[in-house]
């Protein structure tokens, strides 16, 4: 996640005091009640699904392309990132409330965290805010920060750290013109020899660390599943340099590179095509627009460098961190997450590492909010944006996704990406974000786009699709379709014209193949990427396992369905399209809501005893507003939090043996609300009624 876009979201925040407005007549208070949750048992808790502590069994390697155990058993991750945009909320909580958020995360059955502004100075990151520079952590930040990660691994929960994000580096660090980088100093940080110093010396400081609370350092602890070397970070031709330093540093660095990899005859060339006489050197492009018109000899020269420059600084943080420091966990070099543009050369310059990793977000709110749901645009969904990323041979994670509050149809996403994780063979899928508060108490509200702390469906969804994804709930795909690029391709994919190649830029691809099917590329230096078909979308988008359907309905009204053994699912435009699946059938007056049923037990629905149900839609604020034009919101509202209730009928179908089944509305603690709703049986199924009382979870109960 770009820091600058966050910042700029959180500019709409405004108080509950300065709020006002109505909630339409269907939206309902309803608010999670977390200190209430970690009193007693919940029903619906998920921390059965984790395999406490973390790392009991070693560290977690790579067996047959994916994520395994120290035993070798695969491992799926089903996470959150920890940060804390919105106000109240603390990255690094006080110690007196970290079991209780670990616990809370357990219970949402959450087995790994990722930990990725820690390079902010106190009191939201490690770096102290005492010194001028930013290579000193503060002791205070720091001890609680081990004890934070302690209970967390103690319950299961693994962790992934990120080693540079939001870095301010200063003046003070000996780094020239610091005040012109930016935040994490994107771009820079992969060349700048200082900047890679100071990245080396950070890595030390958290990974070299002892930390009191398990007696492990973390380059020794098992519950370190993954290290991060930077955030969303490459470099590529157009790289504008913050300042003529920087300028000149990676002009001297080319130049150089030129002279071992080019013919002084090849050379002569460039200074032609570049203007340049004598001892000049040749100079770089500045700015992406300047690449399509390029001589090809230039584009290629810069392409290679720039790949060069990546591969290099990637593989000596890689070293460093196993070579030196004595690393035993598995590397991730950064995310391919820019879906406008191509991001296959930082992935050719990155193939090499332990993880290829992947961000995307479904309408991101940079400069306005959109309201557009995803189920009517598949080819353009965060499932087909995310799996161009994926190799062959290596795990890949999603280590930032998310469909960012206000969105009516934001209860989409999170069914959606845990069921065609599965097909796509995914190895982990964390959320951003999460954002525990200062004071549990804090009254209940979505305080920013990112954080599901307070939505209170996308925290069922997220303990439905723990039980979803970590118990591989749907089967993965029965065929794999590969790419080959050659090096040029992957050069030439960087001027392909976004409007007509996004996000993919491998002409001919058809974009509803990873919906079908497994997709990864195979190699970056292999033949030519092979002609696929072009026949027209089908509607519906079958999985070639039949069991994931997404009808298309000409980009309106769309509908994803989920029909496997042990997980039944309907997301999108249910009440306009009329499906069924297997065992699950709705009757609802909501435009838009996602209904999902899960076995609880590890048997298929047709024989369990204990399900969840979630049936979601919408989530506001109290007193939000949308502008005219709904772009975007006059007012962010406060507590309480409200939500959609789902109103009419389930019909559940085909369950062996049952005489009885019983409904249990859940509350926002997570414990029964009121006495079970006894369902009536008719000739077409066990038919449940939704609507009374106001909630979104459901235990669902079976008596044979």
């Amino acid at each position: 996640m770009r820091l600058h876009i966050a910042v700029a979201a959180l500019s709409l925040l405004l108080p509950a005091s300065a709020v006002s407005g109505q909630a339409t007549s269907v939206m309902k208070p309803f608010s999670l009640n977390d200190p209430a949750a970690a009193r007693e048992h919940s029903p619906v808790d998920m921390s059965f699904l984790l395999d406490a502590p973390a790392g009991k069994d070693g560290f977690i390697r790579v067996e047959n392309g994916h994520l395994a155990d120290g035993r070798g058993r695969r491992i799926r991750l089903w996470g959150v990132n920890i940060t804390d945009w919105s106000p109240g909320s603390r990255q690094i909580p006080a110690k007196k409330y970290a079991a209780y958020w670990a616990a809370t995360l357990a219970r949402h059955g959450v087995n790994c965290v990722r930990f990725q502004f820690l390079d902010l100075r106190e009191p939201r990151g490690l770096i102290s805010d005492k010194y001028a520079n930013t290579e000193v952590f503060d002791p205070a930040q720091l001890e609680r920060e081990d004890y934070f990660i302690a209970q967390l691994e103690k319950r299961g929960i693994y962790i992934d750290f990120n080693l540079l994000v939001g870095r301010p580096f200063s003046d003070a660090d000996g780094v020239v013109d610091a005040k012109q980088l930016g935040q994490g100093a994107k771009g820079t940080s992969l060349f700048d020899k200082r900047l890679i110093e100071l990245q080396k010396q950070y890595a030390r400081e958290l990974l070299d660390h002892r930390n009191s609370y398990t007696g492990r350092k973390y380059v020794d602890d098992p519950g370190v599943a993954l290290v991060e070397i930077n955030n969303e970070d490459a470099i590529d031709i157009g790289y504008r340099a913050p300042s003529p330093f920087y300028l000149h540093e990676l002009t001297a660095m080319y130049n150089a590179w030129l002279a071992k990899h080019r013919s002084p005859e090849q050379i002569a060339r460039l200074r032609e095509i570049t203007g340049v006489k004598g001892a000049a050197p040749v100079p770089l492009m500045q700015g992406p627009w300047e690449a399509p018109y390029a001589p090809r000899a230039r584009y290629y020269a810069e392409a290679e460098f720039y790949n060069f420059v990546q591969r290099h600084y990637f593989t000596e943080m890689d070293h460093y961190l196993k070579q030196t420091l004595g690393l035993k966990s598995l590397v991730i070099a950064t995310a391919d997450h820019a879906h406008l543009h191509s991001g296959y050369p930082m992935l050719k310059a990155t193939e090499h590492m332990d993880v290829i990793d992947g961000h995307d977000y479904w309408e991101h709110p940079d400069k306005y909010v959109r309201k557009s749901p995803m189920v009517n645009d598949p080819l353009q969904s965060t499932v087909v944006k995310l799996s161009r990323s994926a190799i062959a041979g290596k795990p890949y994670t999603v280590s930032e996704v998310n469909e960012p509050f206000p969105n009516n149809s934001d209860s989409e996403q999170i069914p959606i990406l845990a069921s065609y994780g599965l097909l796509q063979n995914w190895d982990a899928i964390m959320w951003y974000t999460f954002e525990p508060k200062a004071d549990p108490e804090w009254k209940p509200y979505v305080g920013d786009p990112f954080d599901m702390s307070q939505d209170p469906v996308k925290m069922a969804e997220l303990a439905e699709g723990a039980l979803v994804f970590l118990g591989g709930d749907v089967a993965p795909a029965r065929s794999t379709v590969t790419r080959s690029y050659t090096a040029k391709q992957v050069y030439d994919s960087m001027i392909l014209p976004a409007a007509t190649q996004a996000p993919y830029f491998t002409p001919g691809f058809p974009l509803y193949l990873p919906l079908e099917h497994e997709v990864r590329i195979s190699s970056f230096d292999g033949p030519p990427t092979r002609k696929f078909s072009d026949e027209a979308v089908p509607d519906p988008i079958v999985s070639d396992t039949g069991q994931l359907a997404w009808y298309t309905s000409q980009g309106k009204n769309g509908l994803v369905t989920v029909d496997a053994p042990r997980t039944q699912a309907l997301v999108g435009f249910v009440r306009a399209n009329g499906k069924a699946v297997s065992h699950l059938k709705a009757d609802v007056g909501n435009r838009f809501c996602t209904i999902w049923l899960t076995s609880m037990d590890g048997k298929p629905i047709s024989e369990s005893s204990k399900m969840l149900l979630v049936a979601g839609g919408r989530v506001e604020n109290t007193g939000e507003r949308w502008n005219t034009a709904d772009t975007g919101l006059t007012h962010w509202g406060g507590p309480p939090t409200l939500i959609d209730q789902v109103r009419g009928t389930l019909t559940l179908r085909h369950l062996d043996g049952a005489h009885a089944v019983l409904l249990q509305p859940i509350n926002g603690a997570g414990q029964p609300d009121g006495p079970a709703i006894d369902t009536k049986k008719t000739g077409a199924g066990w038919v449940l009624p939704l609507g009374e009382p106001v909630t979104m979870w459901y235990e669902v109960t079976v008596k044979r």
